[in-house]
């Protein structure tokens, strides 16, 4: 099972703010005026990072593994569901004309939009596209994590949903 959970390397900034890293995947970095807006900031990089992984054909990296206590960032259901979708097609070698014949000869804009993690898919077009490439999406709630002690935020936060120039969650 795929699971887009990031470890996050934070580290005081000289500046009084909190630098925010991915290891798993070069490139992206960020920060913020505390850890929490560090992580709202690196998830965004990330998404960004992903999306011009998937825009030069190459492999999603692999999360590694988040240490007990250790600050993480965790992508939105929608941009994993593309991801998953991306990650399957390049596994079977379908390109994005054999999945716009196999959802029933869709416009190849509908199959650009649907790999597209900024936009708007909706979760029956996730679910159609997964079931012809013998996939299917699990959704699992999980407890979030704090991470340090009373920092007032935890992983799975997402600030900014929906404002303007934020990223679709």
């Amino acid at each position: 099972m795929t699971t887009f959970e990031y470890p996050v390397v934070l580290e005081p900034d000289d500046n009084d703010t909190i630098m925010a890293s991915v290891p798993d995947v070069p490139g992206v970095h960020s920060y913020g005026k505390d850890e929490a807006d560090a992580i709202d900031h690196v998830r965004e990089a990330l998404i960004v990072m992903l999306s011009a992984v998937m825009d030069d054909n190459e492999d999603i990296p692999t999360p590694g593994k988040v240490g007990r206590g250790k600050a993480a960032v965790t992508l939105p259901t929608l941009v994993a569901s593309k991801l998953m979708i991306y990650n399957a097609m390049k596994d079977q070698g379908v390109t994005r004309s054999e999945l716009a014949r196999r959802l029933g000869g869709k416009n190849p804009t509908h199959i650009t939009r649907l790999l597209n993690v900024l936009h708007q898919s909706r979760h029956d077009q996730i679910d159609e596209a997964l079931a012809v490439l013998d996939q299917r999406l699990v959704v699992e709630a999980k407890p979030t994590r704090t991470v340090g002690s009373n920092k007032g935020w935890t992983v799975g936060s997402a600030k900014g949903r929906g404002g303007e120039g934020s990223i679709p969650y």
